[in-house]
C-alpha cells in the first residue's frame, strides 16, 4: 500500500492535516500532477485517504488521512528517526 516513495511523502504531509492537491503536490517535491493523482486515487481506493469535495467554483478538494492512514504515523516516524540517526552517523 505504501511501497511508492510517493505515497510515503504524501503520508508525512497528511499527518499534519488536511491539505488541498495544490499544497500537497508543493510540499511533495518534483511530482507530477498525474502521478500526485494516480496515487492519491490509489491511496483513496486503499483506504488511507479521504478526499472531500466542495460543491464551490471553482471547486475546492481537500485530502486527509482516514483512521486506517492514522494508523501508520508511528511506521512513518520511525522511519524519519532510523534515517535521522543514520544521516548523522555516516554524516563524517
Amino acid at each position: 500500500m505504501i511501497s511508492d516513495k510517493w505515497k510515503v511523502l504524501i503520508l508525512r504531509d497528511l499527518l499534519d492535516g488536511t491539505k488541498r492537491f495544490s499544497e500537497l503536490r508543493r510540499s511533495v517535491g518534483s511530482v507530477s500532477q498525474k502521478v500526485l493523482t494516480a496515487n492519491l486515487r490509489q491511496m483513496e481506493r486503499d483506504g488511507l485517504v479521504h478526499r472531500e469535495v466542495y460543491p464551490e467554483v471553482p471547486p475546492r478538494v481537500e485530502y486527509s488521512l482516514t483512521e486506517t492512514g492514522r494508523t501508520l504515523q508511528p511506521i512513518i516516524e520511525a522511519t524519519k528517526d532510523w534515517g535521522t540517526q543514520y544521516k548523522a552517523e555516516h554524516a563524517a
